[in-house]
């Protein structure tokens, strides 16, 4: 019956043996090659996956004299054995990589400065190791500000950036509606600052009533977009 075996742990008899036999476990021969594990995990993923496989150094089992079959587990593991009598079974971690084009920075970019065109550039980058949402469009970029300073080679999130401020509190602006064909303009006093297709609470100077509007690239408020 295969005995299953943890990934991160040595088999004890094998150690003792190598103890008792005067050898030591890195020296010691009969193992199977950690190389041939890995590689085994690796060969039951989907063609062409960008992967690697984790094998605890440390780890000594049996040289099998089979060919070591495998499973996918789940996404995160391999199941690799030795079909032998007397065989073995270990999982093995394993991280496909997704990569994705991103935009990274070519150079620092201070907090509230606008981030321009020749500070990006465009690379492929393994997904799993970025948190955060991702931008690819230098167009979604370019003019925005600088949330916080930003360094260079690091990949550029959306949460690094702000849209420059169109309407600032206290600005008096234009309240515009249209309905049916019918436009209405108003005027109205900024409670808030915004930036283009923000949301910004507008006291309406007429009603004293407070809405709430979309901002316009010209700093008008849209009332019903």
């Amino acid at each position: 019956m295969n005995r299953a075996i943890p990934v991160c742990l040595r088999l004890a008899l094998v150690l003792l043996a190598s103890t008792s036999l005067g050898m030591s476990p890195a020296g010691a021969s009969g193992f199977q090659p950690l190389h041939s594990i890995k590689a085994a995990a690796l060969a039951a993923l989907p063609a062409g996956s960008d992967a690697e496989a984790t094998v605890d150094p440390s780890l000594r089992v049996p040289l099998c004299p089979l060919s070591l079959t495998t499973a996918l587990n789940r996404a995160q593991s391999v199941e690799v054995s030795c079909p032998s009598e007397a065989g073995w079974r270990l999982f093995v971690p394993v991280r496909i990589r997704r990569s994705q084009e991103v935009l990274v920075l070519t150079r620092g970019v201070a907090a509230g400065q606008p981030v321009t065109e020749d500070a990006l550039t465009g690379e492929r980058r393994d997904a799993s190791r970025i948190v955060g949402a991702t931008l690819s469009d230098p167009a979604q970029a370019v003019g925005q500000l600088a949330r916080r300073t930003l360094v260079a080679g690091s990949v550029l999130l959306a949460g690094d950036l702000l849209s420059p401020r169109v309407v600032r509190r206290g600005d008096n602006v234009a309240l515009v509606s249209r309905r049916g064909g019918v436009e209405v303009r108003m005027s109205g006093k900024a409670l808030g600052d915004a930036g283009e297709n923000q949301r910004v609470r507008v006291e309406n100077l007429s009603s004293r009533r407070v809405v709430q509007g979309t901002v316009a690239a010209d700093g008008e408020v849209w009332v019903n977009r």
